[in-house]
């Protein structure tokens, strides 16, 4: 395990970890109670020949289990090496990563101070009763290529890059703010399908008046919400159109667009941790780590708005 002036410093330095001091702690006293009870509630669940609590101790106390979990995540350190700065056995790193990731993951993004949203539902009321407009896009994450015979094999394979990836969709509010990040999907799902999945039409129809900024690739959704998705105008000339009509279009258009991007700043941001540029490990991890990342920069993010407001 590190000492305690390695400990301070990995803690001190955002560059190490993408997070102030302040928020590790929040995160320690958040989670730490958390990880113990689910690791005495799985030494119980099993027969034992021996009383919980006896045999070898962790070496790995908490702090440094998120602390190794933090940096793997923000910039793909791989377990051996994490391994050798700790000064503990790489299968000690592998298993508090696979531990500490769901609890990130769970968190939800805040958007104040004891204020979580952990699903689409729960975005789409937020947005609703504050009359705030949301930006919705999908990301996709390049992953590695499955394994030959593997049924489903060319599920994950992007036809926008050509490449193997897995894909999220992305809720941000109008100032770019990380609301929500949702479960991974096969690469080869449209943006659309994918949208209709998670029951986004059903939400918006049924729930409160909101308004959804979106891209040509959720084109149709606006007939199906009732206008509540605005994606850029339809073409009407598709060769031949009038110059008043250029002009018309690309006005609209820029609009549309300088609005939207706010949602490309928020992807940007996730994708600056190295686990969200490419992703070599299993694919079945990838949610958790999407929806850890997510709640970690939306914590930051608050965290940072609430100390400049009492400054």
């Amino acid at each position: 395990m590190v000492g305690n002036v390695s400990r301070a410093a990995i803690i001190s330095d955002p560059r190490i970890t993408g997070l102030s001091a302040n928020v590790i702690a929040e995160l320690v006293a958040e989670l730490g109670p958390l990880w113990h009870e689910r690791h005495q509630a799985k030494l119980a669940s099993r027969p034992r020949k021996r009383a919980v609590g006896a045999g070898a101790k962790h070496r790995l106390v908490f702090v440094d289990r998120l602390l190794a979990t933090l940096v793997h995540l923000r910039h793909g350190a791989t377990h051996d090496v994490l391994a050798c700065w700790f000064d503990v056995d790489r299968s000690t790193i592998t298993r508090a990563i696979g531990e500490v990731r769901p609890l990130l993951a769970e968190r939800g993004c805040t958007v104040s101070p004891g204020v979580r949203l952990r699903t689409l539902a729960e975005v789409v009321d937020h947005l609703g009763a504050g009359g705030k407009t949301g930006i919705i896009d999908g990301t996709e994450i390049r992953v590695r290529r499955p394994a030959t015979g593997r049924e489903d094999r060319d599920k994950f394979i992007s036809g926008k890059s050509k490449q193997n990836a897995v894909k999220t969709m992305v809720v941000t509010g109008g100032d770019g703010r990380v609301l929500f990040c949702s479960p991974t999907v096969p690469g080869s799902c449209a943006d659309i399908t994918h949208a209709r999945q998670l029951g986004l039409v059903k939400l918006l129809t049924e729930g409160p008046a909101v308004e959804i900024l979106a891209d040509a690739g959720y084109q149709g959704l606006g007939a199906q919400t009732g206008g509540r998705v605005v994606t850029p105008p339809h073409r009407k000339f598709k060769k031949n159109a009038p110059d008043w009509y250029e002009e018309m279009h690309e006005r609209q258009r820029k609009a549309h667009s300088s609005r939207r991007i706010r949602v490309e700043h928020g992807i940007a941001h996730l994708k600056n941790w190295r686990a969200l540029a490419r992703h070599l490990g299993r694919r079945e991890h990838m949610s958790d780590i999407v929806q850890a990342v997510a709640g970690l920069l939306s914590h930051q993010r608050t965290a940072d708005l609430t100390s400049g407001l009492q400054t």
